[in-house]
């Protein structure tokens, strides 16, 4: 199981890297190798370590098990990343539509690289963290309210606000931030949707939620 993971992980890499540099038509962009090289070290970094947590989570973000109430968000998400990635190719390597100063790019691979850092945090504490919004009584579903989760309710789709945006920007496009807004939409309706679904029917989160009473953002939201 672990190996067909790690397998599946390799694969992912390899097609983001072929989406870049096939839309951009060259390999000689800094930009692209030096997202690569944080996503795939992060990403990496995190399969091992949320796999030493508890095996099961891996499985159950890639097929989340029955009774989920959003199991379309996961397609939505996976089209608008699509389309960051491949305007991203074709607006850095070909085009040049935009011009993204080296300071902001930089900067943008540093919240890339903390986002994906505090994603795999909260991934590694809460072994509940799911692709689907659903309440997972077979696998043992109760309140997480270790790591992150002390701040906030959501801090994956917390990180993600940030995270997102910065992707396109590190690649070198402002162009590619259009379809990364359809998925902050996105992200937001799913939030709300899923921080319902767990106060009406996860024992025990009603509670959480009136002591960790911000959802995505610490004295705010």
């Amino acid at each position: 199981m672990f190996l067909n993971l790690l397998g599946r992980f390799a694969l992912a890499f390899a097609l983001l890297a072929a989406l870049l540099f096939g839309a951009a038509g060259r390999w000689d962009l800094p930009a692209f190798w030096a997202f690569l090289t944080v996503f795939f070290g992060i990403g990496l970094a995190g399969v091992l370590v949320v796999h030493r947590n508890d095996p099961t989570l891996l499985r159950e973000r890639m097929k989340p098990g029955p009774g989920g109430k959003d199991p379309h968000m996961r397609k939505l998400a996976a089209l608008c990343m699509l389309a960051c990635f491949l305007i991203s190719g074709l607006d850095a390597g070909r085009f040049h539509w935009s011009r993204v100063p080296p300071a902001v790019h930089w900067a943008a691979l540093v919240v890339v690289a903390l986002g994906l850092t505090v994603w795999m945090w909260a991934m590694a504490t809460n072994r509940f963290f799911s692709s689907d919004a659903r309440i997972q009584r077979d696998r043992g579903h109760h309140v997480i309210t270790d790591g992150p989760y002390r701040f906030v309710r959501h801090p994956g789709y917390a990180v993600a606000l940030l995270l997102f945006p910065a992707i396109p920007v590190a690649l070198g496009s402002w162009w590619a931030l259009l379809p990364i807004l359809s998925l902050l939409a996105i992200l937001l309706r799913r939030t709300r949707l899923e921080d319902r679904l767990l106060q009406s029917e996860l024992e025990g989160y009603a509670d959480y939620a009136a002591r960790v009473r911000f959802r995505l953002i610490p004295g705010v939201w």
